[in-house]
């Protein structure tokens, strides 16, 4: 007769038991708290710069987080696309622009809508009243960026042949330079550059008023879509921290004046000045962490807005193609989970 094995449970062997499973236990956060990544940020006065300057995102995330200041969108497309940066803030021309080239990105978060918070400046005695007095003259924009589409779209509307325009591709930085300098007549910009031209100048149009005329502009936070495969949880938490500053500053906009603390902390990771801070918050339309995944924003108008930029951009020959459908890179889910469980 065979002989059944019945193995010996020791008390010893419970201790080192219940030791080892103590040990994984603590050891599932720390794995989590392992998390690296890379963000791409500009200096766009908006909501979510005070989570940023707080802090917040580390700690919500468990996460180091390498922020990295760019000057304008098409240098933070090429960042993700190289993979440079894990996550990154673009405004809706280089969006379109990057989508056309089908590179592996999504949209997560809508930023606003731009209004006055972008403009075209003239400079005093540059004899610019108009945009269609722009002809001949030497105007000054960031290649790829939602100023440059609105500029375009700008002269079209008025009938200004671009070819007739000495457009000069500069970064803010250097256009507020090169406005010091006397280089440029006009320049189409954000701020902080726009808030240090405009004191010499003269604002001609705005984005808002570009938006009436039929070419609205917006700002996103996109995503590589390797990263948010492996990391949705990240991109959630993301998510449910910028849509809690959005949703703050809608209740609470008081909060944010321009003698409060949330404009101090904005003005010291922008540059802008503090005392401009409600004046550029007004310059935009943000949306609620609730209204992003509805068919205004990300659950169909912002997909509908990149097939007419791109559609825009084709026929002014800055992009080769436009692609049949938009959809794959815009993405709700991130906005959804994160509004579920704010």
């Amino acid at each position: 007769m065979s002989r059944i094995f019945r193995p010996t449970i020791t008390r010893r062997a419970v201790i080192a038991a219940s030791t080892a499973l103590l040990a994984a236990s603590l050891a599932w956060p720390a794995a989590a708290q392992d998390l690296k990544l890379t963000i791409g940020y500009q200096t766009v006065v908006e909501p979510s710069k005070v989570p940023q300057a707080n802090g917040d995102y580390e700690k919500a995330l468990g996460a180091t987080i390498d922020w990295r200041k760019f000057d304008s969108g098409a240098d933070v497309i090429a960042a993700i696309a190289s993979g440079a940066i894990d996550i990154g803030y673009v405004g809706s021309s280089p969006l379109a622009a990057a989508a056309s080239r089908e590179l592996p990105i999504e949209t997560v978060f809508v930023v606003g809508l731009i209004g006055k918070s972008e403009a075209l400046v003239a400079r005093n005695g540059s004899g610019i009243a108009s945009v269609r007095d722009l002809a001949g003259k030497k105007v000054a924009v960031p290649f790829v960026s939602t100023t440059h589409y609105s500029l375009l779209a700008a002269l079209k509307h008025e009938g200004v042949d671009p070819k007739s325009v000495q457009i000069l591709n500069l970064r803010p930085p250097e256009i507020a330079a090169a406005w010091e300098r006397g280089d440029i007549d006009a320049a189409y910009v954000w701020d902080p550059a726009l808030g240090q031209i405009r004191t010499s100048g003269e604002i001609i149009v705005d984005s808002a008023k570009v938006a009436e005329w039929g070419a609205p502009t917006f700002d996103a936070w996109i995503v590589r879509t390797e990263f948010a495969e492996k990391n949705p949880d990240a991109v959630t938490g993301f998510a449910r921290v910028t849509g809690a500053a959005y949703d703050d500053f809608l209740k609470n906009p008081s909060a944010w004046n321009n003698a409060s603390e949330n404009a101090a902390r904005i003005s010291r990771l922008t540059g802008a000045k503090q005392d401009d801070t409600e004046l550029l918050l007004g310059g935009y339309v943000f949306p609620s962490l609730a209204e992003q995944a509805s068919d205004k924003f990300l659950g169909g108008a912002i997909t509908q807005a990149l097939t007419a930029t791109s559609q825009f951009l084709k026929e002014q020959e800055r992009i080769d193609a436009v692609l049949p459908d938009y959809g794959k890179y815009v993405s709700a889910r991130y906005v959804e989970q994160a509004a579920l469980s704010n």
